[in-house]
């Protein structure tokens, strides 16, 4: 007799060795590599149709585009031109001033403590003035123009009551200015730029050039000092510029040109002979001594130190004089280059 199976109820755990229906079937899938190449044979015809219409019209456009012809000289000096029909430019010893004004300070010299008070206070009084000079012309020399004449303060120099002029040559306040605007002194104030102002020292002095150097007490921040240049650079018809306090006014600008090189010149007194000096006819009068000669590239290239005046009058008729950078820096031990 035939026995019948019995089955038990409790249900058996799937086989470790069995996938899933799901799992079997994405093995079998082709990957999406595959599937791309297969996408891509099946539309290749419209794939390249597409690439050729934006090859086309990326040439199209191209081809569209107008064209720019090369720039010429012409081009240039038109477009110079049209800059200097309408747009002020500065000149050239404006922009020469400008980059030596905030260096250039006044310096005032007073006889005692008490000429002096917080305000600026009295003016010194001037020394007694030595006997006047004989107005003098060429002197017979070896090529070199010697002009006998009186310093800028006129027939009877003084001590500038004592207004001058200087500029900063090292940013901590050191300043180079001449002689005979400090000589006599007893208390130096020095106004910067910006109005600030400072009590200085004398530092060194060398009269028989005309040249001291002073140190202010103290300084305005971001005090810029002078790009010192050279005079060697000079030739007679080049600009220059003076910058400095004529009779306290300031700082004031002039202009002009390099009148002659190597010229030599008489103090008033009679007791000094300038040598190697620049002349220039920028407008120089009392007051601008000590200042700085500039070139057209802003560089100080000399120090104001006289003008040349026939009359009486003490003022400005043509013919300035400034000491040379080079001897200004061998005066005072700090040569510029």
């Amino acid at each position: 007799m035939k026995r019948v199976a019995l089955y038990s109820r409790t249900a058996r755990p799937p086989s470790v060795d069995a996938a899933p229906k799901d799992e079997a079937d994405a093995a079998r899938r082709p990957g999406w590599p595959k599937r791309l190449r297969d996408w891509t044979a099946r539309h290749r015809s419209a794939f390249f149709g597409l690439a050729l219409l934006a090859i086309a019209g990326g040439l199209v456009f191209v081809l569209l585009q107008p064209q720019q012809r090369p720039l010429t000289q012409d081009d240039i000096d038109s477009a110079v031109l049209h800059t200097l029909q309408n747009k002020t430019l500065p000149s050239r010893p404006a922009k020469a001033a400008e980059a030596v004004r905030q260096s250039v300070v006044q310096i005032r010299g007073y006889g005692d403590e008490e000429d002096a008070d917080d305000d600026g206070g009295k003016r010194a009084k001037p020394a007694t003035p030595p006997a006047k000079p004989k107005a003098g012309g060429k002197s017979k020399g070896k090529g070199k123009d010697r002009q006998t004449a009186r310093n800028e303060e006129g027939n009877a120099p003084r001590h500038e009551g004592s207004i001058g002029s200087g500029v900063v040559i090292v940013d901590s306040g050191v300043i180079l200015t001449n002689f005979h605007v400090i000589s006599g002194s007893k208390r130096l104030k020095v106004t910067f730029f910006d109005g600030y102002e400072a009590d200085a020292d004398v530092v060194a002095i060398q009269p028989d050039k005309d040249l001291a150097v002073i140190r202010a007490k103290s300084v305005p921040d971001d005090l810029p000092a002078a790009t010192l240049g050279s005079s060697l650079d000079l030739s007679p018809g080049d600009e220059v510029v003076a910058v400095g306090f004529p009779f306290g006014i300031g700082p004031s600008v002039s202009s002009g040109v390099v009148s002659g090189l190597n010229r030599e010149f008489v103090s008033a007194e009679g007791r000094h002979v300038l040598t190697r000096l620049i002349q220039f006819d920028a407008a120089a009068n009392p007051g601008n001594s000590g200042g700085p000669l500039v070139n057209m590239n802003g560089e100080v290239v000399g120090i104001v130190t006289a003008i040349l005046n026939p009359t009486n009058a003490g003022t400005f008729v043509g013919i300035g004089f400034a000491t040379t950078i080079e001897s200004a820096g061998s005066a005072v031990g700090m040569p510029p280059f």
